[in-house]
């Protein structure tokens, strides 16, 4: 039986600050996204191979880091009986974190043709650094989600507050900066690397009391501890979590839902300022409207995941709804027409962004279950590993496409063949990568309601 409402663990206030966190990792992930790419090739005039390069380099870093960061957090320290086994993880992740961002638009002054691999390796530095702050907060962030909700009830009640709370974080991401800079001014785009600094930093002060673990979790944690105190190395541990199949057919989707996001979300200031041919501050609409989509739906698909009682189903779903949604960007060259079809592929987006944790939790549950352990940190950091191959997706996407199509790095505009590329990135492909997706969560993914509700009795009676 699931808890009803008065017998939910954690209040509305705790999740809201809870919340507060996912706004501003929102916030930093979405401005990295939509203008990391687009400053060092439109504005800085680095060759695109470079820039796709230090990427790819970039997204294996961050695969490996994020792991292994969760395998290292998952052990027991000396404060973990005092502060718990995320809560100092985070803090320490987060905080500074805000301020690797500014550091990635402050490259050095030099040309990008013969100064070419000093602004490569810069580049390089900056995103890892940017990136290991984020998996200390994040893996951890995450991890401590399946371990402070524990039933489908209040998972699916966290997750739709969480997801209301982050779509806050994304429009700022998305709309905030560009009044902060204008295009061909480099050093402006330091203004905005500030602004969304002291926000994010904001953000996670309001958040620290949602992330602090209650003294019944770290209990159990630590009893479940002296009862096995071996930790299994971290490439068993991994192999142990790939021959889990509901964890492999979910990683599949994540991956390339990730790199439909990594390309549609960096392709829309190419959009406005190739194809369109609009000032900076015209992404503002075109960013807004998916936002505008994902908070209308997202109570809407919360009462029906509630309803529904299936959490594949709602998932997929959701994710058919975004290839059908993606197609017509292909074709669309009017600014409103694009707005107006960002309002309804947002509402498949909310649909997605509201089960990803319960559908994450499904499948840690599960390897409770099978493993006996409760190793959220690890799961979280082999989720993030597969993730990240979105940005590799995004970086070879651009890569190919700008050289196939004649995009030329540093110009005020580009050829028709050159748009039409842009387009191909912010529609088409995406659409077929999330339909890949689909059908193999379809296909493969047999965590049914039934299954779900008997490993959660399994989990209670093995204590963890």
């Amino acid at each position: 039986m699931e808890k009803t409402e008065k017998e939910l663990s954690h209040g509305k206030l705790g999740m809201v600050s809870y919340g507060f966190n996912s706004l501003s990792r929102e916030l930093l992930r979405m401005a990295f996204t939509a203008w990391g790419f687009f400053f060092y090739e439109s504005e800085i005039g680095l060759n695109v191979w470079l820039i796709g390069l230090a990427y790819v380099i970039f997204a294996i870093y961050n695969m490996f880091n994020d792991p292994f960061i969760g395998y290292l957090t998952n052990k027991p320290f000396k404060f973990t009986k005092k502060w718990g086994r995320r809560f100092p993880w985070i803090l320490i992740g987060g905080l500074p974190w805000g301020l690797t961002y500014i550091l990635i638009f402050l490259p050095p002054t030099t040309d990008p043709v013969s100064g070419a691999w000093i602004l490569f390796f810069w580049l390089l530095f900056t995103t890892c650094l940017f990136d290991t702050f984020h998996s200390l907060f994040f893996v951890n962030f995450m991890s401590l989600f399946p371990d402070k909700y524990r039933s489908v009830q209040e998972r699916r009640k966290a997750s739709g507050i969480y997801i209301m709370i982050g779509v806050v974080g994304v429009a700022l991401g998305a709309i905030l900066p560009p009044f902060f800079f204008d295009y061909g001014n480099i050093p402006s785009y330091v203004y905005q690397g500030l602004i969304v600094f002291l926000i994010t930093l904001i953000g996670f002060v309001i958040g620290i009391p949602g992330v602090r673990e209650d003294q019944v979790t770290i209990d159990l944690y630590l009893s479940s501890q002296k009862e096995k105190r071996e930790h299994e190395s971290f490439f068993k541990s991994l192999k142990i979590a790939i021959k889990q199949k509901p964890f492999i057919v979910f990683m599949v989707l994540f991956t390339l839902y990730q790199s439909l996001v990594e390309i549609m979300q960096a392709s829309v200031s190419y959009v406005v300022r190739y194809s369109l041919e609009m000032p900076e501050t015209a992404t503002t609409m075109v960013f807004a409207g998916f936002l505008i989509g994902v908070l209308i739906s997202a109570p809407f698909w919360t009462l029906y995941s509630r309803r529904a009682k299936n959490n594949k189903k709602v998932m997929l779903i959701s994710s058919l709804l975004l290839a059908a949604f993606t197609l017509p960007l292909t074709f669309l060259r009017d600014y409103w027409l694009i707005v107006i079809n960002m309002i309804i592929w947002g509402t498949a987006l909310g649909g997605f962004w509201t089960m990803i944790f319960p559908v994450s939790s499904d499948v840690i549950d599960n390897s409770v279950v099978l493993t006996g352990k409760r190793e959220e940190g690890l799961y979280t950091g082999f989720q993030q590993f597969f993730g990240r191959l979105g940005i590799v997706i995004q970086a070879l996407t651009f890569a190919i496409v700008h050289e196939l199509t004649g995009f030329v790095e540093g110009a005020a505009t580009q050829s028709p063949l050159a748009v039409w590329g842009i387009h191909l990135h912010l529609s088409l492909i995406p659409m077929i990568l999330i339909l890949i997706g689909a059908f193999v969560f379809w296909k493969w993914y047999k965590l049914t309601p039934d299954k779900v509700q008997e490993n959660q009795i399994k989990i209670k009676e093995m204590g963890l």
